[in-house]
């Protein structure tokens, strides 16, 4: 009796055990069937750039110029570079996105659909900041994808992608939300994009497709890997939808994405500085910089002070700030919370238009010099116009020069840095600079702060002798 009762036993807890993984793992087939169709497979061409590579061998590359032709093979045309991604079509008169690296700079712009079928597209609009691009073909018989809430999607929440990763169509792969809001900046070290990370097979080939939650819906495109390999290693990064309708919204009515600005460099606040400002905990958006002119300093905000919260959203990293200001429409006037000498304030600011990057290729023209530097070891000269534009600055002094072994060399700085501030002493100018570099102290550090390409930074720097 015992004996048959253990059985049973073990036969209700297999049972209980295997309902419980069947709820687990959740099915898939309706969901990937229903919605492959609406996922393409892009391919690019670019002819400016052509494919090149030096596979000769080490001797032949040791090999003095003059006699190299007499051991290299004919040349082979060289050819168009070719890429490719994903994308997915969100109408049905033809309008497809996809990430804006898969397309930039291409010259041809070929789609495939699942029923082979292959378009030319027309690229409509692409938004560098946020990777996105909309495209567009002239088809017809489309089956598009539904948009998901991405601000409703949870960490541990199941999703699936779909794309060509490696060239290989239509691939399917599944995870969970590993974490949301990831700050991850650009190139250009900007940070608008408040990242869904999941743990799906994403690889090359994968970006710009679809990331869609258990109910079919797309809730992020794919867009970014973490990896040492150049394959999935569990870490990849996705644009929430929230943020993409928006994106692609504008880009379908003018071409191009406005964003707010609220004209601020921000930092992190750690616990130390935490309980210098009177914080309880380290949260915030710790303000280094406040541009001349911008909506910050029209509304009263001053360096120092610490944005706790932003448009009734609770600011917990400085990446959360540039998040929210990014999404809102210029021209919109919203409150925020800050900390100010270890007190509590609130203030109404009207957010602004980002500037764009025409000017991206302006440079200072720095000439050489044969000046030691003086006590520092720099050579410096006041900002020229242009320059002060670019990066709304006013006041300070531009580095032409630095002196190797000398303090401002130890300190980090470099030639195209703009000197603000000396000890506890702001250089407006030239003659600013003079005086305070004349008074520093011998063998004591002092805090100095500086712009680098537009963004404050405070070092220490020491006059040894």
């Amino acid at each position: 009796m015992i004996k048959c009762c253990t059985q049973y036993l073990l036969l209700f807890c297999l049972v209980v055990s295997g309902t419980a993984i069947a709820r687990g793992l959740p099915e898939l087939t309706e969901l990937i069937e229903e919605n492959s169709s609406a996922v393409v497979k892009i391919n690019t061409l670019d002819r400016s750039r052509v494919a090149r590579g030096n596979n000769a061998p080490q001797f032949q590359q040791d090999i003095p110029d003059i006699f190299r032709h007499l051991f290299e093979p004919r040349r082979r045309q060289q050819r168009p570079v070719a890429s490719m991604g994903s994308g997915f079509i969100i109408s049905d008169n033809g309008y497809i996105v996809t990430n804006n690296h898969v397309v930039n700079g291409a010259d041809q712009v070929t789609v495939t659909l699942t029923d082979r079928r292959e378009y030319k597209a027309e690229v409509i609009g692409t938004d560098v900041r946020s990777d996105l691009a909309l495209l567009k073909i002239d088809a017809d018989d489309l089956t598009a994808v539904r948009w998901g809430d991405s601000e409703e999607l949870q960490v541990g929440e199941w999703v699936v992608a779909i794309g060509s990763p490696f060239g290989l169509d239509y691939s399917a792969s599944a995870g969970i939300v590993s974490a949301m809001g990831r700050s991850i900046p650009n190139e250009s070290r900007e940070n608008y994009v408040p990242f869904i990370q999941t743990d799906v097979a994403i690889n090359p080939g994968n970006s710009g497709g679809p990331l869609f939650n258990l109910e079919g819906r797309v809730v992020g495109i794919n867009s970014q890997i973490y990896t040492r390999s150049g394959g999935s290693i569990g870490l990849s990064f996705a644009i929430p939808a929230s943020l993409a309708q928006d994106v692609v919204a504008q880009l379908k009515e003018k071409g191009r994405v406005d964003r707010g600005w609220l004209g601020v460099g921000i930092s992190n606040v750690d616990r130390d500085m935490a309980e210098a400002m009177g914080l309880d905990k380290p949260v915030g958006a710790l303000v280094e910089q406040v541009s001349p002119g911008a909506p910050a300093a029209e509304a009263g905000i001053m360096p120092g002070d610490v944005i706790t919260r932003f448009n009734g959203q609770r600011i917990g990293v400085h990446g959360d700030l540039p998040h929210l200001v990014g999404q809102l429409r210029p021209g919109t006037e919203v409150s925020l919370e800050l900390m100010r000498n270890r007190k509590s304030e609130k203030l109404k600011v009207i957010v602004g238009t980002l500037p764009g990057s025409d000017d991206e290729g302006a440079q200072a023209t720095v000439k050489p010099s044969s000046i030691v530097g003086g006590r520092l070891g720099l050579v410096v000269e006041q900002i020229p116009e242009g320059l002060k534009q670019r990066w709304n600055v006013d006041t300070g002094v531009l580095i032409k020069q630095v002196v190797p072994g000398k303090p401002g060399a130890k300190a980090g700085l470099r030639s195209g840095d703009i000197i603000a501030q000396l000890g506890f002493e702001e250089v407006g100018d030239m003659e600013d600079y003079k005086a305070v570099v004349k008074e520093l102290p011998k063998n004591e550090l002092l805090p100095i702060r500086f712009f680098r390409s537009g963004q404050s930074t405070f070092r220490t720097i020491k006059i040894e002798s």
